[in-house]
Formats: structure tokens, sequence, C-alpha cells
């Protein structure tokens, strides 16, 4: 009879994701996870399999949890257009964290089929939100009716990626927000 796991799965899985975050997956060692993790070797492949399969899991969660808080931020306000400016200024306020998404793209790009699914998942689910905030925000007179919604959701994740590579690679918080509000402005 196997014995009962004597960890929290997913506070292991959190744990890999910081590891993850700060130093990508080339550059985490077993040895890494394991003392981040807190469990032993054996149990680490036991539970996750191996290194790939943990990461896989990592952005799997990393994913999820960034596009909900992206969606919630999205949702606030009176007004549409306060919802994409809390999402981006939900951005910056968290940028100074690495990020496992852009961070496994720039590693990886699209060459791991398993890794550009999750990454494409994600995406979608937030592309479509922006989308209808878009053109909520048109209706509402707040982002002109000349702007192509789909067009304005691909600017604006794109800027979320480039204010999280800004602050990598070390702009500050007043740069971080600069690069935020002109990205709002753009859409006026």
């Amino acid at each position: 009879m196997a014995r009962p796991k004597e960890f929290d799965e997913l506070a292991a899985l959190d744990a890999a994701i910081s590891v993850f975050r700060d130093k990508g997956y080339a550059a985490t060692s077993a040895t890494m996870l394991v003392e981040a993790l807190h469990i032993g070797r054996q149990s680490l492949y036991d539970t996750f399999g191996d290194k790939w399969r943990l990461y896989l899991e990592a952005v799997r969660r990393y994913a999820a949890q960034e596009t909900e808080a992206h969606l919630t931020a999205l949702k606030t306000g009176p007004q549409s257009i306060d919802g994409i400016d809390a999402l981006l200024a939900r951005v910056v306020a968290t940028a100074s964290e690495a990020c496992l998404g852009v961070g496994s793209i720039c590693e990886f790009g699209t060459s791991q089929p398993e890794l550009t699914t999750i990454h494409e998942a994600a995406g979608r689910r937030l592309h479509a939100a922006v989308i209808e905030r878009v053109r909520e925000a048109q209706s509402e007179g707040s982002i002109g009716g000349d702007i192509d919604p789909e067009q304005a959701a691909q600017f604006l994740t794109s800027n979320i990626a480039a204010i999280r590579l800004a602050a990598r690679a070390g702009v500050g918080g007043d740069s971080l927000l600069a690069l935020a509000r002109l990205a709002l402005r753009g859409l006026r």
C-alpha cells in the first residue's frame, strides 16, 4: 500500500512557480526544486513526473491564475475603459515580479507544442475578454469607433508583455506607468 503524501501538492506547485519565474526552465535544477518545494527528490518525481511535467503544470497553474486576475481587473469600474485601465494598472503593480508566461515564451517561443497550447488557451480567454471590453467602451464613447477591437486587443496584450519585459530589464514604476498610460491613450 502506498504511503499517503505528506505535503500539499498545490503549495509545492506554487513553490515551483516561484523558482521557474525567477530562474526559467533551463537554469532550474532538480536540487533547487527539491529545496524550494520542501519535498524529497523521489516525492517530486512520484508526484509530478519529471522536471518538464512539473514545469508544464506550473505554467498551466500560473496562466490560469494570471488570466483570472486579469479578467477580474478588466471587469472593474463603472465604464469599460475603467476596466481596461485597471488591467494595465494591475500589470504595472505586479511587473516587478517575473512573469512565468512571458519568461516561458522568451525561453521556448513556440518550439514546445504542449507549452504553446497552454499559452494559446490563456491568451484566447484574455483576448476575447479584451475585445468585449473594447466594444463596450466604443459603445460608451470612450474608445474611438474607428479602432478595430481585434487589433486593439492585440495591441493591449502586446503592451502587457512589453511592460513586464521592461520591468524585468529594470525599468522603474513611474516609467512602467507611463507605458500603460500611453497604451490606454493609443485607444482613444
